[in-house]
């Protein structure tokens, strides 16, 4: 294997010097990021941070100034505040048109977009590469990810070797490899061979007896750049080298000559480095981390039947893959992008190594959505066949918004949609709720996935991405697309002001999960979660107290070592995140730094509760001796009996030992948000003292009650984040605590703004009430079909309200665009305290109503209400509601009719399952307005 070249360190140093200034810098991009100051009876500021973002593909960097700057402006007019530029493989027939990935003519591209971004008052990331992972051509065999082939051999004095040494890995051969490392053992002695080899079949070394031998190959993955855009295909980066990172940063800084484009962040994807579990300098870097040769206990490390020690030296291994990605790639790409003015965005999971750690090591630390979860709301659509079979945790997010919570950092982004149904089968009814877990779970800077670049010149569909939710401007759902990202950025808006609420913090036990005897590298991906979390008393501990009504943020050993106690309460990110309670779940491994640091804590005046001891540390070094340091740590504690376990008194604080977590906390006192027993969700921020509550009923059942608020104020201010609504709640403040009267349907989302000021003038919210006048709209209705395609079909009269796809016109079960609903209804008088409620029934699938000539709002989501209060007059009342409908008619007749417009270099196109794509035998999708169509007039 040739040698890897020599890396100027010139950068290294520069970091280094100015990495605590850079740190401060970091930190203060990060609140600018905050709305000012929150004004009662008012959303927080507008802010491109607040409005959605979304991966935006560009396919074969075949874009041009004219288009850009036209889908620039279309986009900001949709609502989204920013775009993540993601250079990917083209589009057949248009090969003239593509532009190589950092050529001087894509660098005039990228120059233009940030421009024209910025006077939209938009910001730009960009992915450090094409595709994904990181990697290219400027990645060499010996720059690009390892993998550790091991092979056993027999050694006898006077027979030599049992067989040549060389690489039996038939894939492996065809790239680059050597033999790393030549070990002997016999009977508890080791040889290091690995300079002994004369040729395959003869060593410089005679020994007695029988030996047997270990030959350790470093062996390229062969993995190259997935979906990579021209000039962009290559190996994919070895991430655990600290000359290859190197290297690789050096290359951007040749390529942009020091002049960087005013991008705010470089981006991340997940780590889909497949099959790399080495690196050149592992076992150097081992032994300087653990203390030991590794090499010198291969046999126990590989062994078929692991024991104990196998389970630590697994442990240490796994450690040092995680001590490698975080040192010598995380942190010190995000130094080099700090030094350049930009941030970093990162998707931790899929890393082997530590989520928290490597999540907080940047400065937007970015989760990921992947399937399609079930809700108990009715009318969610949900066909089995058009979903993959996963179901979405939100619990995985915590990782993401843990990190960003424990270090000070006010942005938490989310990769979404990721395959949340077919192509051309999502509706905005069935990514609301998504989303609004991925809010639940701390997310609070959301990214689609996504959105590709299309020139206007192409016909419909446009040019899309083979897992994407192809919301680009053919999208028939298009024209309704503000509305959805209207919500969004509302929500975003409270999410992203103050600071997050959480009583609890759960202690993760990674070394738990690296003492596990199977297999050697572990990946810890979303897909992997049925084996490395939901079995574990942290996952099970953390979801039922998050069931109970308890908010609470996950801790590594390295964040509980940075904890500060503060009145009884903990303290991280210099003072700005505060938690009551530090809950240790049910672990065995746990380091002996740990433990000081936890009763350390209590000793200051924390409490921290314990489910069970821990029983040993993790490692191998000296790992008898760390074992009773870690008892005789415990055993200092002295616990007396508690009604909920036993407690410690430990300077001015406690450690409690109880297997029932949730009684030792109605113990202690702490109380949770009973507004959980209503079927209700909730996420609590803090400002200054007031709060904020995002509540979601993702029930079956309507609420429709007084609910208590954990903490009181003078005032409860009711928002509506779909339509923009605020009114001030009736509430009672009562030793401390608040309740406040909602209503909510299965679907419906209410923020409430707790004040501890004076509300001002502030008009009194509308509630429903128990029994509503009701007032039928029935026909006839006029249809118009007002656009999309393949053909506009004749406008009708309906005498009931139906979907368009119910008409005897092949033109219309083929249409996918906007059709126009008028019609009219009659109020006698208008009460200005009654409520007036437009329920539309069931929309297939999104809706834009106008009350007498004015705009009101789109309703996108179950249950389809709209409030009309505002729009209604005596009289005569004039209706329109323009209906979107999914792509899925469209597409289906471009297949029957054999009309070809999936034409991708590389994957093409592929269906949910990725088998080849084709919808010639959809049966039509249901479009239109079903109803019924009524008002609601609640007094």
């Amino acid at each position: 294997m040739k040698k890897k070249p020599e890396i100027s360190r010139s950068t290294g140093i520069l970091l280094l010097l100015f990495s605590g200034c850079l740190a401060i810098l970091s930190a203060c991009s990060q609140q600018q990021d905050k709305p000012s100051q929150v004004t009662a009876g008012e959303w927080p500021e507008v802010t491109k941070t607040s409005k959605p973002w979304t991966r935006w593909w560009w396919m074969g960097n075949a874009v041009d100034k004219e288009n850009l700057t036209g889908l620039l402006e279309e986009y900001e007019d949709a609502g989204l505040g920013g775009l993540e530029i993601a250079p990917i493989y083209g589009a057949k027939g248009f090969e003239d048109q593509f532009l190589e990935y950092l050529s001087p003519e894509w660098k005039e591209m990228l120059q233009h977009t940030v421009a024209k971004a910025d006077s939209l008052n938009m910001g730009i990331d960009l992915t450090q590469g094409t595709g994904w992972p990181f990697g290219g051509p400027m990645v060499s065999p010996e720059l690009a990810a390892q993998r550790m082939i091991v092979q056993r051999y027999r050694y006898t004095n006077g027979q030599g070797l049992d067989r040549p040494i060389v690489l039996e890995d038939k894939r492996a051969s065809r790239f680059e490899y050597e033999l790393h490392t030549l070990m002997a053992y016999q009977d508890g002695k080791v040889e290091n061979l690995s300079e002994k080899l004369i040729d395959s079949l003869r060593l410089d070394w005679d020994a007695p007896g029988s030996w047997d031998l270990i030959a350790v190959f470093q062996a390229q993955t062969g993995q190259m750049v997935k979906r990579a855009a021209p000039g962009g295909k290559g190996f994919t980066l070895d991430h655990y080298s600290d000359s290859a990172v190197q290297h690789y940063l050096n290359h951007f800084e040749t390529a942009f000559k020091g002049d960087f484009p005013g991008i705010r962040s470089f981006y991340n994807d997940s780590f889909e480095v497949y099959g790399a579990d080495f690196t050149a300098e592992f076992f150097r870097i081992f032994e300087q981390k653990r203390g030991y040769d590794l090499r010198e206990h291969l046999p126990k490390l590989l062994a078929e039947e692991p024991d104990d020690i196998s389970r630590r030296l697994k442990s240490d291994y796994r450690e040092t893959i995680h001590d490698m990605l975080l040192e010598n790639f995380t942190k010190p790409w995000t130094a080099w992008a700090n030094s350049h003015g930009k941030v970093t965005k990162n998707q931790a999971h899929g890393s082997p190594g530590n989520l928290l750690d490597l999540y907080a090591a940047v400065d937007i630390p970015e989760g990921e959505t992947f399937g399609s979860s079930y809700f108990l709301i009715p009318g969610i659509r949900r066909d089995s066949a058009d979903i993959r079979n996963v179901d979405p945790d939100p619990i995985m997010l915590k990782f993401a918004s843990s990190a960003a919570h424990l270090t000070g950092k006010n942005l938490v982004s989310t990769e979404t949609f990721t395959w949340l149904g077919e192509h051309f089968k999502s509706a905005f009814s069935q990514a609301k709720p998504e989303l609004e877990q991925a809010f639940l779970a701390g997310v609070n800077h959301m990214f689609y996935h996504g959105l590709t670049y299309s020139p206007k010149a192409v016909d419909f569909p446009g040019w899309l991405f083979y897992a994407s939710l192809n919301l680009n401007t053919h999208n028939s759902l298009w024209p309704h697309f503000k509305g959805f990202n209207g919500y969004i950025q509302r929500v975003q808006s409270v999410l992203q002001s103050g600071t997050p609420d959480n009583e609890l913090m759960m202690y993760w036990p990674v070394y738990d999960i690296w003492s596990d005897p199977q297999g050697l590298s572990k990946m810890l991906t979303v897909h992997g979660i049925d084996e490395w979390l939901h079995p574990t008393a942290f996952y099970q501990e953390s979801k039922m107290l998050m069931e109970k009504g308890f908010g609470l943020d996950f801790v590594s050993d390295s964040m509980i070592g940075g904890l500060q106690v503060d009145a009884g309460q903990f303290l991280a990110a210099g003072g700005d995140y505060r938690s009551r309670v530090l809950i240790v779940p049910e672990t065995t491994y746990m380091p002996v730094a740990t433990l000081q640091n936890a009763i350390s804590l209590a000793k200051k005046g924390g409490t921290v509760i314990f489910q069970k001891p821990p029983e040993t540390v993790p490692g191998f070094h000296d790992h008898s001796s760390r074992e009773e340091a870690l008892d005789a740590l415990w055993s200092g504690l002295s616990f007396q009996d508690k009604v909920y376990g036993q407690e410690a008194v430990e300077g001015e604080g406690q450690v409690i030992l109880a297997e029932n977590i949730f009684q030792a906390l109605e113990g202690l006192g702490l109380q949770r948000e009973s507004l959980v027993d209503e079927g209700l969700k909730f996420l609590r921020r803090d400002l200054n003292g007031e709060k904020y509550y995002y509540l979601v009923n993702h029930s079956g059942e309507s609420v429709n009650k007084s609910i208590d608020l954990q903490y009181g104020g003078k005032a409860a201010v009711l928002m509506d984040p779909e339509q923009g609504i605020i009114g001030l709640g009736r509430n009672a403040e009562t030793a401390g605590k608040s309740s406040v009267q909602v209503n909510l349907d299965p679907g419906e989302s209410l923020i409430v703004h707790v004040l501890n000021r004076d509300p001002g003038n502030i008009p009194n919210w509308k509630y429903d009430s128990s029994k509503p006048e009701i007032v039928s709209i029935k026909g006839p209705w006029r249809l118009e079909f007002i656009h999309g395609g393949p053909e506009l079909p004749e406008t009708v009269t309906l005498d009931e309200i139906k979907p368009w796809t119910e008409l005897d016109d092949p033109a219309a079960s083929d249409f996918s665009g906007q059709a126009l609903y008028e019609n009219s209804f009659n109020l006698e008088r208008v009460d200005e305290n009654a409520k007036y409620v437009l329920n539309l029934g069931q929309v297939l699938e999104s809706a834009r109503v106008w009350i007498n000539g004015k705009e009101v709002a789109y309703a996108f989501g179950v249950p389809f209400k709209l409030d009309i209060s505002e729009f209604v007059q005596k009289g005569s009342n004039q209706l329109r509601i323009e209906v979107a409908n999914l792509m899925a008619n469209r597409i289906r007749y471009l297949d029957q009719n054999k009309i070809v417009w999936r034409n991708y270099h590389e994957i093409n196109f592929v269906n949910i399952d990725y088998g080849p794509f084709d919808a010639s035998d959809w049966k039509t999708m249901p479009s239109g307005l079903r109803g019924p169509v009524k008002l609601e007039i609640h007094h």
